[in-house]
Parts: structure tokens; sequence; C-alpha cells
């Protein structure tokens, strides 16, 4: 039996994850069938406390990506709701965004949903999202779920008769009669026909858009790869901030000459994309073309980042598009969790997006939605087809930094490390001020430096003993300039690593 210890440390964020399956060295099986079960059941407790509603009156949906590890989890998962009394509806292989969609179609109307997966991280990870009417969970509410799991024992229910449902089938509905809305065309109809679309799945969840999405409506598919779902992930790992993942995507579209790829992580709740010249679309390039697609509709409001976005960015929102640029901590759930609350707070705000990819809209529930992000850019660029005016020329006065760079600087001998990281960061925004070094001001993560050269971004890891420094130059060589002085306010911190300065 899995120690209360064992089963706390499955907590990453607002989701649960670990090692599914043996593999690779050093990596012990961490999340086994037995945690997913009692897991599986905690979660209805937790619902049916949220709801109001007694375990056997609820509905939940399951699906999962991809991994090799699906089929086992899913089966102990499956046991573990049903053992409370649930009802259970079976999704098989589907996407995260999809899996929220499942409480909100009337056809499946599920109280909660649960998806199995751990997004881009290797074949021998896994884990589990949950979502209720409200959105994906909080932290807190994993902290909630696992300390129930902890008291539980595993469990076991006839699975038999659980009903088996294609959700990605009515989730790609949806997004056609979306599309087919927006381009003023009859559901049936074939509002891309003459348009040629690239897709790169990275054998993850998100072939499902080259044949139920963008061929029944009409597009030139020729050049998509890696489309059937393989849980080793053979090509590469479906993730848009993969360099060899983006480079493979570019070389598809220049080798088809297609109008625009588009790229998946592995549950589909991030995208990035190439133009038909081979420019990336990624980070602040999709930043920049989903606010120059909202713009339009909403003019002046407030498009939420993380917090390592680039000036150049801020720059093409505010003085190029007349938006308001509002940088916020890391983390997915932190970007739309500020999202919503602007617009609570009658501060128009329709787009949260991380330059992970990960990108959520107001109008689609708050939801991160790597396909509906998709979507609205094969929108902008059918329309602008029709208009003679290229997706690349929305964001043709988006400046780009000449250099960027990520280091990583570990706290070494430190149990209590975020103690000792937030005394870094006081100390390091003190001296900064003393040295007549500017600041970024309102900051929600870390110390921002201002300088001639660039800027410089430290703060603390959401989850690990690190300390990731962003730095960004507006010439070549600015990044070590920009280093060299972030190094020297660092002085004297002994249980933090400065090697990667070096």
């Amino acid at each position: 039996m899995l120690t209360k210890d064992a089963i706390m440390k499955l907590a990453n964020g607002s989701d649960v994850r670990g090692v599914a399956v043996e593999g690779v060295a050093d990596e012990p099986v961490t999340l086994t069938a037995e945690a997913v079960n009692r897991i599986a059941g905690a979660f209805v407790e937790f619902l049916a406390r949220r709801s109001g509603k007694k375990p056997g009156e609820l509905k939940i949906t399951i699906g999962h990506d991809a991994r090799i590890s699906a089929p086992m989890l899913m089966e102990a998962a499956v046991k573990g709701l049903r053992a409370k009394g649930a009802a259970v509806l079976d999704c098989g292989l589907a996407s995260t965004p999809a899996m929220f969609m499942s409480i909100i179609f009337p056809e499946t109307a599920a109280d909660g949903a649960v998806m199995l997966t751990a997004s881009h991280l290797p074949y021998n990870r896994n884990g589990m999202k949950f979502f209720t009417a409200s959105g994906g969970l909080e932290h807190e509410d994993i902290h909630a779920i696992l300390e129930m799991a902890a008291t539980m024992e595993e469990s076991t229910a006839d699975i038999t008769g659980v009903v088996e449902y294609d959700l990605i089938e009515r989730y790609a509905l949806h997004l056609r009669g979306l599309i087919c809305t927006k381009l003023s065309f009859p559901r049936g109809g074939k509002p891309l026909r003459g348009m040629h679309v690239v897709v790169d799945a990275g054998n993850g969840d998100g072939g499902f858009f080259v044949n139920r999405i963008l061929k029944p409506l009409g597009a030139n598919t020729e050049g998509s790869q890696f489309l059937e779902p393989d849980g080793m992930f053979p090509n590469h790992m479906p993730n848009p901030e993969d360099k060899t993942a983006m480079e493979s995507l570019r070389n598809a579209v220049l080798a088809s000459k297609a109008d625009l790829g588009l790229i998946f992580d592995t549950d589909v709740d991030r995208m990035g994309a190439v133009l038909a010249n081979g420019e990336e679309i990624s980070r602040n390039s999709l930043i920049a073309m989903m606010a120059s697609i909202l713009a339009e509709e909403y003019p002046g409001s407030t498009i939420v980042t993380d917090s390592v976005t680039s000036d150049e960015l801020s720059v093409f929102l505010e003085q190029k598009l007349g938006l308001k640029h509002h940088r916020y901590m890391r983390g997915y759930k932190n970007v739309i969790n500020e999202c919503i609350r602007l617009n609570r707070e009658g501060i128009s705000s329709p787009l949260a997006i991380e330059t992970s990819g990960h990108g959520a809209l107001r109008e689609n529930y708050y939801l991160d939605d790597g396909a509906y992000l998709a979507v609205r850019l094969l929108i902008a660029a059918a329309l602008g087809r029709k208009e003679g005016h290229p997706l690349a020329s929305r964001i043709a006065r988006l400046g780009q930094p000449a250099e960027s760079r990520e280091y990583r600087l570990r706290i070494v001998g430190q149990e209590a490390y975020r103690v000792y990281g937030d005394k870094v960061l006081s100390a390091f925004g003190e001296r900064a001020r003393a040295a007549g070094i500017s600041i970024a001001e309102p900051s929600y993560e870390g110390v921002r430096l201002v300088f001639a050269e660039g800027w410089a971004l430290l703060r603390m890891s959401l989850h690990d003993p690190n300390m990731p420094l962003n730095i960004e130059s507006r010439s070549e060589g600015g990044c070590a300039v920009v280093a060299a002085r972030v190094k020297s306010l660092l002085d004297g911190f002994d249980s933090l690593d400065l090697s990667a300065l070096k």
C-alpha cells in the first residue's frame, strides 16, 4: 500500500504527475495503478462535496492521451470512479480541452471530467487533470484530493457496463461549426477549400485535427506528419517549445509549399505554428498573432501574459495594436486566473497566454485549448487570403530581441529553499536600486531589471530549488554583458550556484 508521503509527492501544481512505467534509469514508478485508483475515488468524494450531490448522482467523463501506460491507468481510474458509485462515460483517446467540453456539451453534460496525461513529458510519465464546471482545479484542490486519497484503500468495481463515447468527434463538430459560422458558410460547407495546411501531431492526440476538421472543411493537408498516436513518441516530443519539433514542422511546411503549419503538444492544450515562408509562430510571435486577431473584436483590451515576454512584444501590443500588456506570474493557471480576475473587475481581457503556447480565450470558457487557438488562426488566415492580407502581415511590425538566454541557478544545501530564494530576490532588488539600475514595476513575479542592452528577470521556480534567470538583449553579445551585471549583484549568496553565468 502506498504511503501518504508517496501520494502527496504526486502533486504537480494543479495536476497530478509521476513516473508510470519503467524504462528510464533512476526513475522508479511512482504513479501506480493503485495510486490512480485511489485518486480517482477521491475525486468523486471531492466533486460530491463541491457540487452538493451524492456520489451516486454524479456523472464523470474520463479520457486519456496516447501514452503506453494509458490502458492500465484508465482501467484503474474507472474502477475507482465506479466503486464510489459515480456514472462513468469512457471517452477513450481524447484531448484535455475536449474533456472539459464534455461538461459543457448537452450530449454528455458531465459533473466532472478526468484526463490521463502528462502533457509534453517523456513516454514513461503520466498524470491526471481534473475539471469541474468552473474549469480546471487549483493546486489547493489537488492537495485536498490527494489528502483524501491517502486515507483510502484501493477499490474495485464491475466496469463491463461503462459506456464508451466518441468525444473527439463531438468536439470536432463543435470546432467545424465555429469555423463555418465565422466564415459565413453553412454547416457541412467547405470554407477551407483552396488552403493548404500541414499538421505535425508528434504522435500525440492532435491527429484528429486533420481527419476530423481540416479535411471535412475542404483543406489540402498533404505533408501532414506523425498523426498516428504512438505513446513512445518515436519521431519527436509533441511540444511546440521543442526546437526539434518546430524544425520538423518548418521543414514539412517548406517541403509541401503549404500556406500554414500547425503543431500541438501531446494533449492538445498548446499549439505553435509555422507560416508559409518558414517563420515560426511561437512564444512572443504567437502571443502577438493571437492579440492581433482579437484586437479587432476587443479594441483597447488587456492581454495577460507570463512574466518572460519581451519588451518588443509590449511595444507591439500597446503602440501598434492599441492594447494593454499585463505581465503576470508564470504557470498557465496563474495567467488564466488573472485574466478571470480582471474581467470580473470590469477590465476587458479576452486572452491569457504564456510563451509556452498555453492560450485561453474568455470567449472559450477561459480554457487553454491549442485546437481552439488553431481554429482562430485558420479563420484569420482564410479571411486574410480572401482580402489579400497574408497572416505574416499581422506581425510584420513585431520586433524581436537579438539574443535571448535562460539560465537556471540552483539553490543547494537549503532545505527551506523558497525562504532562501525570497531572501535572494529581496537583496537582489535592493542592490540593483543602490546601483542605480531601473526595476520594472509592477512585478508580479521576481525582479525584472531594465538595462540599456535589454532586461533580466530573476524569479523563483514554481516547483524546484532553482532560480531561473531570463535575459534578452537588443544587440549581439548583450546577454553576456547583462549576465555579468546580474552576477555581480548576487555575490555572497553561497547557496546559489552561479556557475551557469561563467
